[in-house]
């Protein structure tokens, strides 16, 4: 019988919050965003309309808490590359602001990212955009 099936998640995370290392006990580590991301999610126009969107990503870091983010995105209607800067501001919690030179559209972005997903939020005038990608 396959009964302990149900432990084998609670005692692998019961050992990495209790395991040591040499330097002290082990302490989670925020999510890099460096690299390329891809996924997709809604937009939501400021006319009420939406659409289904298609994007890819890619961070670059600046600085220890800081990322240079340059993204293209698609949708029925057009396709649109923005770029923004983020910075840490919880264990993997990232903000910051969005700009999309072609549109003349600037907002702001909130992150969190958790393995290798993130959840992405963007926010101006012009509408918002709810996204969710995958390395």
């Amino acid at each position: 019988m396959r009964k302990s099936w149900h432990l084998a998640p609670l005692t692998a995370l019961a050992a990495l919050i209790v395991t040591p290392t040499a330097s002290g006990p082990s302490i989670a580590q925020p999510a890099s965003l460096e690299g390329s991301w891809s996924g997709g999610g809604v937009v939501s126009f400021a006319s009420g309309a939406s659409e289904r969107a298609r994007c890819r990503a890619h961070y670059r870091r600046r600085s220890p808490t800081t990322y240079a983010l340059t993204a293209t995105c698609a949708t029925a209607s057009g396709r649109a590359t923005q770029s923004a800067s983020v910075r840490q501001v919880g264990g993997n919690s990232y903000q910051g602001s969005f700009y999309n030179n072609e549109y003349n559209v600037s907002g702001t972005i909130h992150v969190t990212v958790r393995g290798n997903s993130q959840n992405v939020h963007l926010s101006s005038g012009a509408g918002s955009a709810s996204l969710h990608l995958t390395r």
